[in-house]
């Protein structure tokens, strides 16, 4: 027998949270002209691509989007879909979910040998507890859960269909 998903996030609700997560970023970035976007695969980028729609429609800034690839258990080899001179540049690093925090930690290893103005993280989910000292600073979603709980983001093509627990 199948167990039943344990949604917290629905379609529309993660719609709406994208919504709130675009004007934060236009609002934490005021006086920018341009911000890079790096969506993690898979999901990250699937948000990465819907966050640089909404942030362009709803403001003037120019998102640069590129996408992220690495083993996210051995995160040893990160590789960007362009590379770019990140001198004097706002990095944003979009994920999914937030679980120990190894992934963003990492994630930040390609910018670390530029000098960009800022490095700003964003997460659909965050977990309560990390292992590692990130926070996200843009976050759709906080949730108190235990190691053995495990959040999945669930994606048709490139649209979330909701959030669940298990």
């Amino acid at each position: 027998m199948a167990k039943e998903k344990k949604y917290i996030l629905s379609s529309d609700i993660v719609n709406r949270k994208l919504s709130r997560l675009a004007l934060e970023i236009i609002e934490g970035n005021m006086g920018e002209k341009e911000l890079v976007f790096v969506g993690i695969e898979s999901t990250g980028v699937i948000l990465a691509k819907r966050l640089q729609q909404l942030v362009e429609a709803q403001s003037v800034l120019k998102v640069e989007l590129l996408t992220m690839s690495m083993n996210k258990q051995k995160p040893e080899e990160i590789v960007l879909s362009k590379e770019l001179n990140f001198d004097n540049k706002v990095i944003v690093i979009i994920d999914d979910v937030t679980n120990t925090g190894k992934t963003l930690l990492y994630a930040m290893k390609p910018f670390l040998r530029f000098h960009p103005r800022a490095i700003q993280t964003l997460v659909l989910v965050e977990r309560s507890y990390t292992q590692f000292p990130i926070r996200a600073n843009y976050k759709g979603y906080s949730l108190a859960t235990t190691f053995q709980e495990h959040i999945t983001v669930e994606v048709e093509g490139d649209n979330i269909t909701g959030v669940y627990l298990s």
